[in-house]
């Protein structure tokens, strides 16, 4: 990695797992989660390089009817659901527009679920580390949200890992995640793309794919471990 950044998420995703080697003292239950669409090609090396299984968590903000950009609260992958009682407070939102809106946010998510997943069933979080990847974080806004829906699975522990993040929203994350994992702490962020040389949007298709290959090659893991303990 350069003082400017990364190649692209492939080489955030080599350096974030070799940051979370010497942070993670016991992997034997962990999981990576993988926030799409960016965090996915990061997710991966840090799963193929950690030899965890790799997963998505597909995360939609709830925002204000009137000032979207505002989260009332967040819906997850596995009907994880967390709601900003301060702000559905401060705007008085009445039960009717709150489920309008979450209404309309869960169809979008199932279809993403639908297209990431196929017919593949979510995992167990109970007990688990979980580690929450994406290729960087701005606002924090999104990866705050995965972070207590993961919460109300009982985790064992949440550990957040990113490539890039200003050092103001790690504090943010370090307050609700057990611990935060951020190689590159730039002061003035401008925008998560600016710290990468080559940084394409993917689409659904390729997300999908990724998370194919991560799944053949857990199963292929699997399957040999398996045929070690029989012999």
């Amino acid at each position: 990695m350069s003082e400017q950044g990364y190649l692209d998420r492939v080489d955030a995703g080599r350096r974030l797992a070799q940051e979370l080697r010497g942070n993670l003292p016991d992997r034997a239950d962990a999981l990576v989660l993988a926030l799409p669409r960016g965090g996915l090609p990061v997710g991966y090396e840090v799963a193929r390089d950690l030899e965890l299984p790799l997963d998505v968590l597909t995360v939609r903000k709830l925002g204000l009817p009137i000032q979207p950009e505002l989260a009332m609260g967040a819906i997850a992958s596995g009907g994880l659901r967390v709601l900003n009682e301060t702000v559905l407070r401060m705007a008085d939102v009445d039960e009717t527009t709150l489920r309008e809106v979450e209404s309309r946010e869960r169809r979008e998510l199932e279809r993403r679920e639908k297209a990431y997943r196929g017919d593949r069933p979510v995992r167990t979080l109970e007990g688990r580390t979980v580690i929450l990847v994406d290729d960087g974080v701005a606002t924090g806004s999104t990866m705050l949200a995965a972070i207590r829906a993961v919460h109300t699975q009982r985790p064992r522990s949440v550990v957040v890992a990113v490539p890039v993040a200003s050092p103001d929203v790690v504090g943010k994350l370090r307050a609700q995640a057990d611990q935060v994992v951020c190689p590159l702490l730039p002061r003035d962020l401008v925008a998560i793309g600016v710290w990468y040389r080559d940084f394409p949007q993917l689409t659904d298709d390729e997300a999908r794919a990724i998370l194919q290959r991560a799944w053949r090659e857990e199963d292929l893991r699997s399957d040999s471990d398996e045929r070690s303990g029989a012999g």
